[in-house]
């Protein structure tokens, strides 16, 4: 049974130890290692450094970074893997989605030579979007929020948040990876196993009757 478990959960522990491998040497070590491996839309556009639209998913920018896409990516990856989605589909989630949600940044920030971007948010946006789809009604906690979230109430109101920080260019935040990479976990999710996501709007509709 123990093997058995190890291999269910072989895709997000992998995926766990090499992100912090990653980024603690970058941030511990070797520096010059963490800027290689940014985002930097304006040499990917110019068939420059694509290598780094993967390795700016697996390095972050502090401890607190890297801490809190961690603690994201524990509490939800390791049941996404072993209950719905199986290793291979759980590889597939998360690396499309570190992939995909880079697209629009580069698009966007391709005449901007001076924009670099990197961490796990995007492909975490995947994880827990996808999360979301298998189970609408269970409850997300926020830190200094008091109480939990029902998950099809608080997926919506994600996204308009990073719709609207997005517009506003709040911080020094990609929101524009979080909700691309939400997309593509709500996507993926009907893809990689449809009997359960089509259950969604049934549970939704219960609850609320």
């Amino acid at each position: 049974m123990g093997d058995f478990s190890w291999h269910l959960n072989s895709g997000a522990i992998s995926i766990l130890a090499i992100t912090m491998g990653m980024s603690l040497y970058g941030l511990l070590v070797n520096g010059e290692f963490l800027e290689n491996c940014m985002l930097h839309p304006f040499s990917v556009f110019k068939g420059k450094k694509l290598y780094t639209i993967i390795t700016s998913g697996f390095i972050h920018a502090n401890f607190g970074h890297l801490l809190f896409n961690m603690l994201t990516f524990f509490f939800f990856s390791f049941i996404l893997e072993r209950v719905y989605l199986g290793t291979p589909g759980f590889l597939i989630l998360y690396l499309t989605g570190l992939i995909l949600c880079d697209i629009p940044t580069i698009l966007k920030n391709r005449n901007n030579p001076g924009y670099y971007s990197l961490g796990a948010s995007g492909a975490i946006s995947s994880v827990l979007f996808c999360w979301i789809i298998f189970n609408p009604l269970s409850e997300i906690n926020i830190m200094f929020i008091p109480f939990g979230i029902k998950a099809y109430i608080f997926g919506p109101l994600y996204l308009i948040y990073c719709t609207y920080a997005s517009n506003r260019q709040w911080g020094n935040v990609n929101h524009d990876a979080h909700f691309y990479g939400a997309v593509v976990g709500i996507v993926l999710a009907f893809v990689l196993n449809y009997p359960i996501a089509s259950q969604l709007f049934y549970k939704i509709l219960n609850h609320i009757e």
